[in-house]
């Protein structure tokens, strides 16, 4: 029986503070935002670049597998179908904001509003 609360860390998701501490340790990062762009000015994570998931397929040739890519929504849930996109057009180093914006902010983590 599957236990939801002993539940294995996903090696795909970082926490709201594996990010941020893997940010401060200077790690270069590109923090892909697949939320609509109503939602990412309202508040964003300094630094990432707004992609809606939609138009994902259609510009991940502009994309780089340089280095890691953080895929970011609300709630975890786009981010992860953004996950599959990536991983499909040959991405391996991609991870999940687990919880996404949501747990950001209710972990006190900084935002940016505007573009």
């Amino acid at each position: 029986m599957f236990n939801f609360f002993n539940r294995k860390a996903d090696p795909s998701e970082l926490t709201p503070a594996d990010l941020q501490q893997r940010q401060a340790a200077g790690e270069r990062l590109f923090i892909l935002d697949v939320r609509e762009p109503a939602e990412y000015a309202e508040a964003h994570i300094a630094g990432s670049t707004l992609i809606p998931l939609g138009q994902l397929a259609n510009r991940i040739s502009k994309l780089s597998q340089d280095r890691p890519i953080v895929a970011i929504c609300r709630s975890g849930n786009r981010s992860r179908a953004a996950l599959s996109v990536l991983t499909r057009a040959g991405f391996t180093n991609v991870l999940n904001l687990r919880g996404g914006m949501l747990a950001w902010s209710r972990n006190g983590l900084p935002t940016k509003r505007g573009k």
